[in-house]
């Protein structure tokens, strides 16, 4: 069974930083992507950023240059280190996994809805 645990969400002041954490157990090596997401209140979920399997990431634009997704693959962990923080960044964050079982060599697009997803952890920027 596929398991994600976020961590690392809190309240921050404008301009400071967070680093979440997701770790993820079961399945791992089938593991095509790994996402972070956010929903604010009244908001659209978000996909904020990613990091496919062969390690090329990518951003929202309202987070390029101030957020880096990276992982530990021994620890099976995801992180997003989130600086220069701004109100507006203020929402719930999820990380998310593509994981093919079975595995199919990642063909296809990443399907949110047949992602796995974690419980979120809430992230407060004031200004």
């Amino acid at each position: 069974q596929v398991q994600l645990v976020e961590s690392g969400g809190g309240s921050v002041q404008a301009g400071g930083s967070l680093k979440l954490s997701c770790a993820a157990s079961g399945y791992t090596d089938s593991n095509c992507g790994m996402y972070w997401y956010r929903q604010a209140p009244g908001k659209e979920r978000e996909l904020v950023a990613s990091i496919r399997r062969d390690g090329r990431t990518s951003y929202a634009d309202s987070v390029k240059g101030r957020f880096t997704i990276s992982q530990n693959n021994e620890k099976n962990t995801l992180y997003l280190q989130m600086n220069s923080l701004k109100s507006e960044d203020t929402a719930e964050y999820y990380c998310a996994a593509d994981i093919r079982v079975p595995y199919d060599y990642c063909s296809g697009p990443w399907r949110p809805d047949f992602g796995y997803w974690g419980q979120g952890t809430q992230v407060t920027v004031s200004s």
